[in-house]
């Protein structure tokens, strides 16, 4: 679903990302792990578009998204749903207002539809009854809930995750963790996630990939990232310090 051909990024004279290559297989949940600061966020934002590479190319079923402008760049959005970090939910509306905001920019589908629609999806997220209360009423876990079936309502093909579970607690993480694995399995989207959450992760990924100072340093099944021999890998799923391996 996802190519990602030797992929180059600078910021200000410093390079990000050093010739990147990834694949993301159709209906897989793949899991981009590393240390902060290493690229992880900015590679995610040239997947979404937000970003254009300074070498390279990403591919989205074939086409070459990383060069799109405009409106051929809004058709291959229309194929995405987007959990932000912290939710990035608007506090003004409602947590069913939250829900329908795209329905109503991108469909334009009428009211009773739309009522429809964002009652289901609450459902789908344990959040029924929920969408007259606004984002700070309700308790972290339920705002990322909230905005998960924000990412949903539109039947998006391919979903990316920027770090869901920040700020929740380690019972909270494997919650949230549980319920995207269920309606991925529901659902069958292609996933792309952002996390810091080890050993957690390994039980919901297919895939994962190692991004270390901008380039990815192993990927493979959760299995293999956990046998890894290789010192970078080693060291983060122990969190060790640099330098803490042999002593």
């Amino acid at each position: 679903m996802i190519k990602i051909e030797r992929l180059v990024k600078w910021f200000d004279g410093q390079q990000v990302l050093h010739e990147v290559d990834l694949e993301v297989a159709t209906g897989s949940i793949t899991v981009i792990i590393g240390r902060s600061g290493g690229g992880k966020t900015v590679l995610l934002r040239h997947l979404i578009g937000l970003l254009r590479p300074d070498g390279g190319r990403v591919l989205v079923d074939g086409v070459e998204v990383s060069r799109l402008r405009r409106r051929a760049l809004d058709e291959v959005r229309k194929r995405y749903g987007v959990v932000f970090q912290g939710g990035a939910l608007f506090d003004s509306m409602t947590c069913a207002d939250n829900v329908a905001f795209p329905l109503r920019e991108k469909l334009h589908l009428p009211g009773t539809e739309v009522a429809k629609r964002v009652e289901a999806g609450l459902a789908q997220v344990g959040l029924e009854g929920m969408g007259a209360k606004y984002p700070a009423e309700v308790s972290g876990g339920m705002r990322k809930r909230v905005a998960i079936a924000r990412a949903l309502i539109t039947e998006p093909q391919i979903v990316f995750f920027d770090e869901p579970t920040t700020g929740l607690d380690p019972i909270l993480v494997n919650t949230i963790h549980h319920l995207i694995l269920n309606l991925h399995r529901k659902l069958h989207f292609t996933a792309v996630m952002v996390s810091h959450e080890i050993p957690e992760i390994f039980e919901i990924a297919d895939t994962v990939a190692m991004l270390h100072e901008g380039r990815i340093a192993e990927v493979g099944p959760p299995a293999v990232i956990q046998a890894s021999t290789n010192p970078v890998v080693r060291r983060f799923i122990r969190g060790e310090p640099e330098g803490a391996e042999g002593t």
